[in-house]
C-alpha cells in the first residue's frame, strides 16, 4: 500500500484515537516542546471511562490536563523528570518520581523493566517517502515509541523537520490525528549581572576548539556570548537554546576538532522560541539523536576537551551537590547531569563545571552549606566535582582532601556567610587539628 493510502487509512480524531488507551495501561508521552495537547485533551475526556492509567514522560511544557485532581481515579503520572507543570501534584503525593540517570531510561524501555502500552507522539508532517521528524524532541521519545505497543501520532504542519535519528515512517503508526498548533515557547531567563559574572569566570576554563555542553536557564545563556572570541568550538549536548545562534552564524560553533560527529552541533532536544524552533526546521548543521546516545558517558568522553556546564540548587562543603530537591520536596530530576559529569571527567583534557550562583532567595540563603538540607539526596557525589564556579570566582575540588575543598568552596561563598561556613569547618575539625588528633 503506498505510504499516502495507509496515512488515510489511520487519519481519524483525537478522541477516535485515544479510544485504544484502556484501564491500567502505561502510556508514554513526547516531552518538552513536542508535548502533544490534542491528545491529551482528547485522553482526558476519558477519564471517566478509564481507571488507573500511569502517564509517564520527561519535562513536558503546556498543561498536563490529566494532573488535576478531580482525574486521580483514571490517570497518575510518573515523573521521569519534574516539570513545573507536574511538581504541585507530586509534592501532594497525587503523582511519583523515578530518580534516573537520563542516559539509562531507554534501557528500562528495551529491557522491559518499564513496558509502555501506548506512545502519544508528536511529529511533522510525511515528507515526499512517508517520513515524520519527532522534530525538536527526540531524547528518551524514539526508543520508547519503538518499545510501544500502540503508537499515536499528533501530525502537526508547525513542527520543524530535524536530522539525525528522529524519523519515524507511517507505517509504524497506529493512529494518526492532524492539527496545526505553534510549538510551546520557552521565553529565555533574564541574565543578570551576577549570571555575568558567573559567566565571565566559566568562559576563562573554556578554550579554542573545547566541545561544550550546556543547558537551560540564566548562565547558560549568558556564556556563550563570552565565547565570541574562541575558534572552532564544538557542541555536544542534552539540550541547547537560541543563544547558540550568533556563535553559529559566525563561524565559532563549527565541530570541525569534534573526534566524533565533527561538524554537527549534537542534542537531544531543542527548547525556546520560535525562531529557535525556525533556525533548527531543515538545518543539517543539527544532529539530534536519543539521550541514550547524547548523554552516555563513554560516548561524550570520545570527543576531547569536553567542558560540561551543570547547575545545582545547593552544595555543601565538601563538594556534594543537590540538583532536584529542596530538602526532601522533589522539584526536578536527575536529568543528564551527571552523565555530563562523568563524560568531561573521562574526556582528554575535559572539564566538569557546577555554576551557581552564591546564594538564592534574594541573597538571604547560601547556596553554598554547611551540610546538605534534612532529607535532600545527592545527585552528584563530592568525587565526581572538579570544578565549582560562582560570581565570586571558581573553586578546583578534584583530588583535594576535605579540608581544602572546604576552603576552596569557602572562598567563592558570599563574603557575608563565609565566617558561618568556616566556623563549620573549625566544629568539624577538618582542618590541621583533626589532624594532629589523629597521629596521637
Amino acid at each position: 500500500m503506498p505510504w499516502q493510502s495507509e496515512y488515510q487509512k489511520k487519519l481519524m480524531s483525537a478522541d477516535a484515537a485515544m479510544r485504544a488507551v484502556e484501564s491500567d495501561m502505561r502510556v508514554y508521552v513526547h516531552a518538552n516542546a513536542a508535548f502533544p495537547q490534542v491528545l491529551l485533551e482528547a485522553l482526558t475526556r476519558r477519564s471517566g471511562q478509564v481507571r488507573n492509567v500511569e502517564m509517564l514522560h520527561l519535562l513536558g511544557f503546556g498543561e498536563a490536563f490529566y494532573n488535576r485532581a478531580e482525574f486521580a481515579e483514571s490517570f497518575r503520572h510518573n515523573a521521569l523528570f519534574i516539570g513545573a507543570n507536574m511538581r504541585k501534584t507530586v509534592l501532594e503525593g497525587r503523582a511519583d518520581y523515578i530518580p534516573v540517570h537520563l542516559s539509562e531510561i531507554e534501557g528500562l524501555f528495551r529491557d522491559k523493566d518499564i513496558e509502555i502500552d501506548v506512545a502519544l507522539l508528536q511529529v511533522s508532517t510525511p515528507d515526499r517517502h512517508g517520513y515524520c521528524s519527532l522534530g525538536v524532541a527526540v531524547e528518551t521519545t524514539l526508543t520508547a515509541a519503538r518499545c510501544a505497543r500502540i503508537r499515536i501520532a499528533q501530525v502537526n504542519d508547525r513542527m520543524p523537520r530535524t536530522f539525525g535519528n528522529t524519523f519515524m515512517h507511517v507505517s509504524e503508526f497506529d493512529a494518526i490525528v492532524e492539527c496545526s498548533q505553534p510549538l510551546p515557547e520557552l521565553v529565555p531567563e533574564q541574565t543578570t549581572e551576577e549570571h555575568r559574572m558567573i559567566a565571565r569566570h566559566v568562559s576563562t576554563l573554556i578554550g579554542d576548539g573545547d566541545c561544550v555542553q550546556v543547558g537551560i536557564g540564566g548562565i547558560p545563556n549568558a556564556i556563550l556570548p563570552f565565547l565570541a572570541d574562541r575558534r572552532d568550538l564544538g557542541i555536544h549536548t542534552e539540550t541547547l537554546t537560541e543563544s547558540a545562534i550568533p556563535l553559529i552564524e559566525k563561524g565559532i560553533i563549527t565541530g570541525s576538532r569534534k573526534q566524533i560527529n565533527p561538524n554537527k552541533i549534537v542534542l537531544g532536544f531543542a527548547l525556546g522560541t520560535r525562531e529557535w524552533y525556525e533556525y533548527v526546521d531543515d538545518n543539517p548543521i543539527f544532529d539530534f539523536q536519543p539521550s541514550a546516545y547524547t548523554n552516555d558517558p563513554f560516548v561524550i568522553a570520545q570527543n576531547d576537551n569536553v567542558v560540561a556546564i551543570n547547575s545545582a540548587i545547593e552544595i555543601d562543603i565538601t563538594g556534594q551537590v543537590v540538583s532536584d530537591s529542596i530538602g526532601a520536596r522533589f522539584i526536578s530530576g536527575f536529568g543528564g547531569q551527571v552523565d555530563f559529569m562523568r563524560g568531561a571527567a573521562r574526556s582528554r583534557g575535559g572539564k566538569p563545571i557546577i555554576a551557581i550562583s552564591s546564594t538564592a532567595k534574594h541573597g538571604t540563603v547560601s547556596r553554598i552549606v554547611p551540610r546538605i538540607k534534612n532529607g535532600a539526596g545527592v545527585v552528584t557525589t563530592r568525587a565526581d566535582v572538579h570544578y565549582v564556579a560562582t560570581e565570586y570566582g571558581v573553586a578546583y575540588l578534584h583530588g583535594r582532601n576535605v579540608r581544602q575543598r572546604a576552603e576552596a568552596l569557602i572562598e567563592i561563598a558570599h563574603p557575608k556567610f563565609r565566617s558561618e561556613l568556616s566556623e563549620h569547618l573549625r566544629e568539624m575539625g577538618w582542618g590541621p587539628k583533626m589532624f594532629a588528633d589523629m597521629a596521637r
